[in-house]
């Protein structure tokens, strides 16, 4: 018994391909380390290059510029099949793809051809870097600054709680260069060597990824190395927070599927008062209900993700919802997992309680929960007076 997705009848053969690759890649490559891997905080970059083999590194890049060249919608598939091995490094996946498809869709046919084979990849891993420590859910008030030299900038400021900083060669950095407010906001592409980084932090979860402070003093950042327009920035980064969210989401729902596999395994094979635990009623309902409530989620996700994909009006209402959904779900689904397998749930061993702090950052990252339910009140009613 599986509590794998029946609402996927939908999908075409290639994506069944797409999906049916992406679980064997987690199940061989990924799920058999993920506790290691957590443990020792260990960033295993060799493993997401054998992922990149398969498209999974510029899954929206074009394929004249070596990606895949999927849709939002093929993207989710993927990424909730890749959590299933472990949610922290889908969700770095997901923050590779979504530079990677920024420089392919603002960056200028030079820019595309100097990055993106080495994105693709995964010789050059990216970062994004938008996030600071007085600037998080109001990212427009960043005050991380570019200043033009001539024809460079001159970029000062810290970025906080970066995922693969350190590690990464390439970031995408939001700088002011103008005025306050989102029209003041510039993007750059900047190499690793001329940052400086905080140390590795100690985290709940999302431990075999680095997640460090990436630090900028008097950074000279040629103007060919600026993406997309001088002020464009903000736009830019909101655009692809809309895909982040649906890759987000999708990571919830793989890492929660696979904790509740788990848990209707474990009350098959284990006994209580005489019988297995899987002929309680009441464990039944709480199984049939998990299951119930990630469909539901996933349904949303789906429909969001095709909005984005045709540019729908509503497309970025939809996104939050389905984010806020998805990964308020995910908790809820791996938390009753590990409750489903009693004692055994608290061990690291059987890797539920993994799943349970990995997960929970999920309703933090690419905007908290409050903040999605602050876009889709504004769609609904507009802004607060």
């Amino acid at each position: 018994m599986s509590a794998a997705p029946a609402d996927l009848a939908e999908l075409t053969e290639e994506q069944r391909a797409l999906v049916e690759t992406a679980e064997a890649f987690a199940a061989e490559w990924i799920a058999p380390h993920a506790v290691e891997w957590d443990r020792d905080k260990h960033f295993p970059l060799s493993v997401l290059r054998e992922a990149a083999k398969l498209g999974m590194a510029g899954l929206y890049v074009a394929e004249e510029h070596g990606g895949t060249g999927l849709s939002r919608y093929d993207a989710v598939l993927v990424f909730e099949a890749l959590a299933t091995g472990c949610p922290s490094l889908a969700g770095y996946l997901s923050i590779h793809n979504m530079v990677a498809g920024m420089i392919d869709r603002h960056g200028t046919a030079e820019q595309r051809a100097r990055y993106l084979p080495a994105l693709c990849t995964m010789d050059e891993p990216a970062s994004y870097c938008l996030t600071e420590p007085d600037a998080g859910s109001d990212a427009a008030a960043l005050r991380t600054s570019a200043v033009r030299d001539g024809e460079h900038w001159v970029l000062d400021g810290v970025k906080q709680f970066i995922s693969g900083a350190g590690t990464s060669e390439r970031y995408l950095v939001f700088a002011r260069t103008g005025g306050p407010g989102a029209g003041g906001i510039t993007a750059f592409l900047v190499h690793r060597h001329a940052l400086e980084f905080g140390p590795n932090e100690a985290k709940m979860g999302w431990n075999a990824q680095p997640t460090r402070q990436v630090v900028l003093r008097g950074v000279r950042v040629p103007d060919t190395d600026r993406l997309g327009d001088e002020g464009g920035g903000f736009r830019i980064a909101m655009g692809g927070l809309d895909g982040g969210r649906l890759n987000i989401a999708a990571c919830s729902l793989g890492g929660a599927r696979s904790a509740l596999d788990r848990a209707i395994a474990h009350l098959a094979d284990r006994r209580a008062f005489g019988e297995p635990l899987s002929g309680r009623q009441g464990l039944r309902f709480r199984v049939a209900d998990a299951h119930t409530e990630l469909a539901a989620a996933r349904l949303l996700l789906h429909r969001a993700a095709r909005a984005a994909d045709a540019g729908e009006p509503d497309a970025t209402r939809l996104c939050a919802m389905a984010k806020r959904l998805a990964t308020d779900t995910g908790h809820e689904v791996a938390d009753a997992a590990l409750q489903l397998h009693g004692g055994y749930g608290y061990l690291a061993e059987y890797g539920i309680e993994k799943i349970v702090r990995d997960l929970r950052v999920h309703r933090i990252l690419e905007g908290t929960n409050e903040v999605m339910r602050v876009i889709v009140s504004r769609g609904l009613m507009g802004a607060e007076s």
